[in-house]
């Protein structure tokens, strides 16, 4: 993944000659160049496409080629949309349509017959648009000049996604020992997700974690401990159990990397031979970029790696998190998430600080945690879940607010929040929709990237929005159900 971008597929066909087709190459390479020096991945001019092996060929390399994320197409002139389709049939990359043109504005002294040969991209694109939706293909539609700020942050966002979903297609999560017992929403087909996600979702012992603890050294914590003492304020003066989480993280680090993974969970039911339940060190690690699920959520722990791996400079502002508790008074509602202990720390408004405290929960001596407040800002919160035949992934629109109470003997990070469209809707829609109590809540990732990235990935998306009410909730959930079961 050291090298990555993205196909600029041109349209064009015999009909107007070389000049034009010599033109239309000059003006696409110049897009492409400029494109590339905006966007967070470059683009690259592969192909005027004129014939149906021209477009079948370029599909084929980039369905092969682990460099190319997805490939982006215009029609500068007219394309006969008969010629695409054996290529667009077999394409296997994320695939965006950009309907643009080279000029900004019709030339009113210079426009004349050659003029609207070589620049009818409105005519071509309409053409081109045609067949993909003929094929019903997923595709991202793009409209705009290309010069324009608005439509490069929109081909940017896309590109993001499309670097998330080429993450999903090779992500391994490491499960330390199963979910927690008797709990539904964290269970799911994990064959059926490798399918449609690419995840390969595998446990091990918790032991074997143990073993890996026991040969960790002194100096591999004193180093650790430096990278603590320079991100985070220490609130304690217990350092052994600091060190001991430091501990668990650099052999939880160790176990993921000898294995490709990329996103861990475990489960407080099972830290057998362990002392503390990972708090600091799961923090850590999240901040580094690794996807976490408690309780042994899986799917929550894939979701935010591949969020992280979205938002900016591929680490972005996402976060493991939990519903756990309202306020309720007129005026000031909002719903207070947290979890045991591990709330990502870069999505803190201030420094956090490393406390130990009791957790109540596990059997366990008294692990060290990051405690801090979440940012302001607006942000989503997402879940994947499993309806038995389809995913879901359910996003919601959140403004988060400073927490209005200091909660003085509260010892773990926390985040408020409005969910939209207020407080008792927003609840009453994510229970219908069966959203889980466990959510990435996510400030640089967007609700069209994550409907982006659903309908990449060929799976059922839920938006709750300002403007979403229970019974057009209700109404969209019973069609879909009707759409997909005819799938």
């Amino acid at each position: 993944m050291e090298k990555r971008e993205f196909w600029f597929v041109v349209g064009s066909q015999f009909l107007y000659g070389p000049e034009v087709l010599e033109t239309v190459e000059k003006r696409a390479r110049e897009m492409a160049e400029e494109l590339s020096k905006v966007l967070p991945y470059k683009l690259v001019y592969k192909v005027t496409a004129k014939t149906n092996k021209e477009i079948t060929d370029v599909v084929k390399e980039a369905n092969y080629d682990n460099s190319c994320l997805g490939i982006i197409t215009w029609c500068h002139t007219f394309s006969p949309s008969k010629m695409w389709i054996n290529g667009l049939a077999s394409l296997q990359k994320p695939y965006c349509h950009l309907a643009t043109q080279y000029n900004m504005e019709i030339p009113n002294d210079e426009i004349d017959m050659d003029f609207m040969n070589l620049n009818q991209a409105a005519h071509g694109d309409r053409e081109h648009g045609f067949i993909a939706a003929r094929l019903r293909m997923s595709r991202k539609v793009i409209a705009g000049y290309w010069k324009e700020k608005s439509v490069q942050d929109r081909i940017a966002s896309w590109m993001k996604v499309c670097n998330g979903v080429a993450f999903s297609k090779s992500l391994k999560v490491m499960r330390f020992s199963d979910n927690m017992r008797e709990v539904a929403v964290t269970e799911g087909d994990k064959v059926e997700t490798q399918i449609k996600l690419g995840w390969q979702v595998n446990s091990w012992p918790v032991g074997q974690l143990v073993e890996t603890m026991n040969a960790v050294t002194d100096s591999e914590i004193d180093a650790l401990m430096d990278e603590y003492r320079a991100s985070y304020d220490f609130a304690t003066d217990d350092i052994e159990t600091v060190r001991y989480q430091a501990r668990e993280e650099i052999a939880i680090k160790k176990m993921m990397d000898e294995e490709g993974c990329s996103a861990f969970s475990n489960n407080f039911q099972d830290l057998y031979g362990m002392e503390q339940l990972p708090g600091l060190a799961s923090q850590h690690l999240m901040a580094k970029g690794y996807g976490y699920g408690g309780e042994g959520d899986w799917k929550v722990s894939a979701m935010m790696a591949i969020m992280k791996r979205m938002g900016k400079d591929e680490n972005g502002e996402s976060a493991f998190m939990e519903d756990y508790t309202y306020n309720l008074v007129p005026g000031k509602k909002f719903s207070l998430g947290a979890h045991m202990l591990e709330v990502c720390p870069t999505i803190a408004a201030e420094r956090p600080r490393i406390e130990v405290h009791p957790l109540g929960i596990g059997n366990r001596k008294d692990p060290a945690r990051l405690v801090f407040e979440g940012k302001a800002g607006d942000a989503i919160v997402v879940s994947l879940i499993d309806m038995g035949g389809r995913l879901r992934l359910i996003c919601q629109d959140i403004r988060c607010v400073k927490p209005i109470l200091p909660m003085p003997n509260l010892p773990v990070a926390r985040v408020m929040w409005e969910a939209m469209p207020c407080l008792e809707t927003g609840i009453e829609c994510w229970i219908t929709a069966g959203g889980a109590h466990h959510t990435v809540l996510s400030y640089d990732v967007t609700a069209e990237q994550m409907k982006d990235f659903a309908s990449i990935m060929g799976i059922e998306f839920v938006h709750i929005t300002k403007d979403t009410t229970v019974e057009s909730l209700e109404k969209e959930l019973f069609l879909n159900d009707i759409a997909w079961k005819l799938r």
